[in-house]
């Protein structure tokens, strides 16, 4: 399985969008701050995750997500949350 995910920072208004293999590693590495684009903004709690059974369509929802900004703000909606995504 292939994972896309949305982490928010527990002390700044940061969200986080990513592609992993290994979703539990992945987070694991977000919150020991050793990720370059997270490493400000940790510690982090997972909001929301979607699987995919090949890393190619993981791939293509996590582009959609960085960068269709109605794909993000509908998701947000759907979470009820607030924040600045990285891309």
């Amino acid at each position: 399985m292939h994972y896309v995910y949305v982490i928010k920072s527990i002390k700044k208004n940061f969200l986080y969008i990513g592609c992993t293999g290994d979703l539990k590693t992945r987070f694991k590495e977000h919150n020991a701050g050793t990720q370059l684009a997270t490493k400000g903004y940790f510690p982090f709690e997972l909001i929301y995750y979607e699987a995919y059974k090949t890393k190619h369509d993981a791939l293509m929802r996590e582009q959609a997500l960085k960068h269709h900004g109605g794909t993000i703000a509908a998701l947000k909606r759907r979470l009820h949350i607030s924040g600045s995504f990285d891309k």
